[in-house]
């Protein structure tokens, strides 16, 4: 392919009033962004993060005009860095991919060396997709908490959000792992789907006033991954059990954390930021090898659903409104 070739990209930018917009054009391989690893994107998908930056809804983008898509799976056409050649398969996720740098909405991708990994062994291109940004998120956490002490003897554990793709994989995993895991929900309708796919018990989330809660409630979880923040996120930390895990990894409730030291002089319990867009390559080599393996959830057909490249536009709203269920993966290549 020349330099001068055009190929179908989503491109996000924003006009004289600041408004944000996105729209199926062409560019060319001369007008992406800078990288040793050309890659002919077969997949991508959709994250929480690539709706906000899609639709303006958040502050996402740090540069107009970016293709967008955080995510992207493909094979490598040509590469200056000897760790690829032409006909790899390889998979890039998060760093600046899709808000500072041109990423996966696109037929073809170009980035940095240092961002790319082979396909681990155990997954195809679309598996790899499937589980993504949202994927990699979840066995972070599952993988630092249990380097600080969590195993499937030490009692339940607790997912909030549990029907968006973080929680669900999330839940997936931990169930393969042998842990107890119990969902918390504002969907009471998806809970036949949340116990199909390995929870234990289903807690809905209006039955508890997080208003009221105490700085210390009654023990429950040895461990937590939790997607929300804020108001739930306090209430998870004073139910945590003697030296619980607790990792935080979104905030799709409330950025903000209004909660006290006695969950952490009290009881010994940890808060574990998890961080999927700048993890470092050794974590996310070791990580993506287990989601290839151990890791690799029993139901991930379940989670997900395919889009081609021209429905993407449209496929933004859903996630915005919390109507989105699972993972979302755009089929890039025809």
């Amino acid at each position: 392919m020349r330099e001068s070739d055009s190929f179908k990209v989503l491109l996000i930018e924003q006009d004289e009033a600041r408004k944000v917009c996105a729209s199926l054009t062409s560019l060319s391989l001369a007008q992406l962004d800078a990288g040793e690893v050309l890659i002919r994107v077969h997949f991508s998908s959709i994250n929480f993060k690539d709706a906000l930056a899609a639709t303006g809804a958040g502050k996402i983008i740090r540069r107009f005009p970016c293709v967008g898509g955080i995510d992207l799976a493909g094979e490598v056409v040509e590469s200056a860095d000897s760790r690829f050649k032409a006909g790899d398969a390889v998979i890039a996720t998060s760093y600046d991919i899709g808000v500072a740098h041109h990423g996966g909405y696109a037929e073809y991708a170009r980035v940095p060396a240092g961002w790319a990994i082979p396909l681990p062994s155990g997954l195809d291109l679309l598996e790899a997709m499937a589980l993504g940004t949202a994927g990699l998120t979840a066995a972070l956490g599952i993988v630092k908490m249990e380097d600080n002490g969590l195993a499937p003897g030490n009692g339940p554990v607790l997912v909030t959000g549990a029907s968006g793709g973080v929680g669900g994989l999330a839940i997936d995993m931990l169930a393969q792992l042998g842990y107890e895991v119990v969902a918390l929900t504002g969907k009471p309708e998806e809970a036949d789907f949340l116990q199909r796919i390995g929870a234990t018990d289903i807690l809905p989330r209006g039955g508890i006033d997080f208003d009221k809660v105490r700085p210390i409630e009654a023990a429950r979880w040895a461990g937590a991954v939790d997607n929300v923040g804020g108001a739930i996120l306090h209430w998870v930390l004073a139910t945590m059990r003697q030296n619980g895990v607790v990792t935080s990894i979104g905030n799709a409730a409330d950025f903000k954390l209004s909660t006290t030291v006695f969950p952490f002089i009290l009881r010994g319990v940890s808060l574990l930021g998890i961080d999927s867009g700048y993890a470092n390559m050794t974590i996310r080599q070791r990580v993506w090898a287990r989601l290839g393996a151990d890791l690799k959830p029993r139901h991930l057909k379940d989670f997900i659903c395919v889009i081609g490249f021209d429905e993407l536009p449209g496929a933004f709203t859903a996630f915005i409104e919390g109507q989105a269920r699972g993972r979302t993966v755009v089929r890039i290549l025809d």
